[in-house]
């Protein structure tokens, strides 16, 4: 990508989310992925311990935190990512009740690893954001 796409890549990327017009809304949106991503860990160890009701409340939680991220899209103005973003996350949802009502570790391994690839892509998207511009000379 040319430094001169960077800043625009940017800006499409960032307005995939309605909530994510500035840095706060960035580190909420990956607040929100960590938080599932633990909600599931935990709902992984209670399936494993055959405790359905922890399993159950976990996985709950985490449905509703990909919800808000989902709910946080933008659509309009996201584009293609957006779009992509919100068949993704509900896949996620399906694979999670799918996941509960199998007591299938997979199902929540395979969200839990698409969670942490998204993650670290919009990672990778806020510290483009902190970067010093670069100029060309």
């Amino acid at each position: 990508m040319s430094k001169t796409q960077q800043p625009l890549g940017h800006y499409n990327t960032v307005n995939a989310y309605g909530a994510a017009e500035a840095d706060n809304g960035l580190d909420l949106i990956l607040s929100m992925m960590r938080g599932a991503n633990d909600r599931i860990a935990s709902a992984r160890g209670h399936m494993e311990r055959k405790e359905a009701q922890g399993k159950g409340e976990q996985l709950g939680k985490a449905i509703a935190l990909i919800d808000g991220l989902r709910g946080a899209l933008n659509v309009d103005e996201g584009g293609e990512i957006a779009g992509n973003l919100d068949a993704l996350y509900d896949y996620m949802n399906r694979r999670l009740v799918e996941g509960n009502a199998m007591n299938d570790v997979a199902a929540l391994d395979e969200v839990s690893a698409l969670l942490a690839e998204i993650r670290e892509a919009w990672e990778g998207v806020v510290a483009q954001a902190a970067a010093p511009a670069v100029t060309e000379r």
